[in-house]
């Protein structure tokens, strides 16, 4: 596996490949900025967190469409696998301070 260039894609195609589709206000599982390991390292705007929809999920916030219908299910069982598609989302659709943070901490990820 190419890691330099799978980064390369995380960290500039990705957004464009799979753009964020962001809805209404459902409850759901925490994403992107609104997970670890990026929420203990921003403070909140005091907008409603990004979530992905899932019926069994325990916050309230902005529907965001994950890469798959599966992934909030799956990402609930595997804590570390949860914090690389938070990252994910975040450098999906997050400001560019997020973006560039999710880019180092998953590329940290891939590397070790």
């Amino acid at each position: 596996m190419n890691r330099f260039a799978l980064l390369e894609f995380l960290s500039h195609g990705f957004k464009y490949v799979f753009p964020p589709a962001k809805g209404s206000l459902v409850r759901g599982v925490p994403t992107a900025v609104a997970a670890e390991p990026l929420k203990s390292r921003f403070l909140g705007d005091g907008d409603p967190p990004e979530v992905w929809p899932y019926a069994e999920g325990t916050v309230r916030g902005i529907s965001i469409e994950p890469l798959y219908k599966g992934a909030p299910k799956a990402a609930l069982r595997d804590p570390k696998f949860y914090a690389v598609l938070a990252l994910c989302d975040a450098i999906r659709g997050g400001r560019t301070r997020e973006r560039n943070l999710a880019i180092e901490l998953l590329g940290n990820e891939i590397n070790a």
